[in-house]
C-alpha cells in the first residue's frame, strides 16, 4: 500500500508548537487549498479545502520560526484518520496530514 499526499496552499493560522516528554517538537497548523473549474453551464466554480497538518522534530521548529498565517507552502506527507469521542459521547473523526517534507514558497 502507498499513502502519500502532496498539497500546496496557504496556512490558515500560525504554527502551534509543543514539546513531547522526550523534548521532540510537535507543530500543528491548518492549510487551505483551492480548486477552480468550470461547470457544465460554463459557470466558474471555486472549491476550498481546509486540512490540518502536523510537523515533527526540526521541521516543526523551522515551521514555527519561519511561517505565519497566509504563508504559502508545499507539503508532502501521509494521510491520517483521527478519531475521538466528543463531550456529548458522539463519535467524531477527521483526516489530517502528517508532514514528511516542507517547502516554503513565495517571499
Amino acid at each position: 500500500m502507498y499513502n502519500k499526499v502532496v498539497l500546496v496552499g496557504n496556512l490558515t493560522r500560525d504554527v502551534e508548537i509543543r514539546y513531547s516528554q522526550s523534548g521532540s517538537a510537535i507543530g500543528n497548523v491548518g492549510i487551505a487549498t483551492s480548486r477552480k473549474w468550470k461547470s457544465q453551464t460554463g459557470e466558474q466554480k471555486d472549491e476550498v479545502m481546509f486540512i490540518d497538518l502536523t510537523f515533527f522534530g526540526r521541521t516543526a521548529e523551522i515551521a514555527n520560526q519561519c511561517l505565519r498565517r497566509g504563508s504559502k507552502v508545499l507539503v508532502e506527507g501521509r494521510l491520517k484518520l483521527d478519531q475521538w469521542t466528543d463531550q456529548n459521547g458522539g463519535k467524531r473523526s477527521k483526516h489530517s496530514v502528517t508532514v514528511d517534507t516542507l517547502q516554503m514558497l513565495g517571499s
